[in-house]
């Protein structure tokens, strides 16, 4: 017996209450995995430390929203989420603790004309409740999505190995290496277990900001450390997540084929060059 045709409303299909796509395109984005090269910047002065791609951003959007919907960055950085909320034609909201990388989204929210059209706010995610709940603040009840990218603990410390790392190539450049010299700033948490229990923080208040039924995506690297340990940091902030409030329903593979390979454990010994990233998606459901 053949399938029946599927019916579609405009684009979609008339029951699909997620996002705009068609069926076809909701296949293609459940591959397991996907590649992202994230273009170069070609302004000096966008020089955060951590590279999150709008491409990135953008994909995840069209997924888990339908346009006009409302968009939530807690580890804003330089905007990039709310400008890849901006071309899908979302609401983008950020919050982020640096004055520096505030202004510079802001900017780029300008050059764009659309710095109206979204909320880029200066504060710190650890009070994300208070921020959200602040009348000055202006912000939605609620969000439809969460896309964010926290730090990846003292990875932007870790420089080794016999090639010259992005690392050290910034700080000769006179780039960013770090996100702040705050002590309150997550990614100078010298404590792993603090660290974890930070972002735990973050992100429990953060379900209380998404809409039931809405999806989180968490953008993370494992780590390996200086001294040869390897550190499982998104594996670790799965099973704290899932203790409380969020499930964790799976993970996409963001993969990287234009890095420069590092020499590392050549010639005696395996260690692996890491150009994968784990997009790890969780679901709200009230039940829990």
């Amino acid at each position: 017996m053949k399938n029946k045709k599927e019916k579609k409303v405009g684009k979609f299909h008339k029951n699909n209450k997620l996002n705009d796509l068609t069926g076809s395109e909701w296949i293609q984005f459940t591959k397991s995995w996907f590649i992202v090269n994230p273009k170069q910047r070609k302004d000096k002065e966008f020089n955060h430390p951590a590279k999150f791609p709008e491409e990135l951003a953008e994909r995840f959007i069209k997924f888990f929203t339908k346009e006009g919907q409302i968009v939530l960055d807690p580890f804003a950085g330089i905007s990039s989420t709310i400008l890849a909320c901006e071309s899908t034609k979302r609401k983008g909201v950020g919050i982020e603790y640096s004055k520096k990388y505030v202004d510079i989204g802001k900017k780029r929210l300008k050059n764009l004309q659309a710095e109206k059209k979204h909320i880029i706010v200066r504060g710190d995610s650890q009070n994300l409740l208070d921020i959200w709940n602040s009348s000055k603040n202006k912000l939605p009840k609620q969000v439809d999505f969460i896309i964010t990218s926290p730090p990846y603990w003292n990875m932007l410390e870790e420089s080794r190995g016999n090639v010259l790392s992005a690392h050290q190539k910034r700080k000769l450049n006179g780039l960013d290496v770090k996100y702040s010299n705050s002590k309150n700033d997550l990614g100078n948490i010298r404590d792993y277990d603090d660290f974890l229990k930070a972002l735990k923080n973050i992100f429990n208040q953060s379900y209380s900001i998404v809409k039931s039924g809405g999806y989180m995506v968490v953008v993370l690297q494992n780590l390996r450390m200086r001294n040869g340990k390897f550190c499982t940091l998104a594996w670790d902030l799965v099973n704290q997540l899932e203790k409380d409030k969020w499930h964790f329903i799976g993970e996409q593979l963001w993969l990287q084929n234009n890095k420069q390979l590092g020499i590392w454990g050549y010639p005696s010994a395996f260690v692996s060059n890491i150009h994968h990233h784990y997009c790890l998606v969780f679901y709200k459901n009230n039940v829990k």
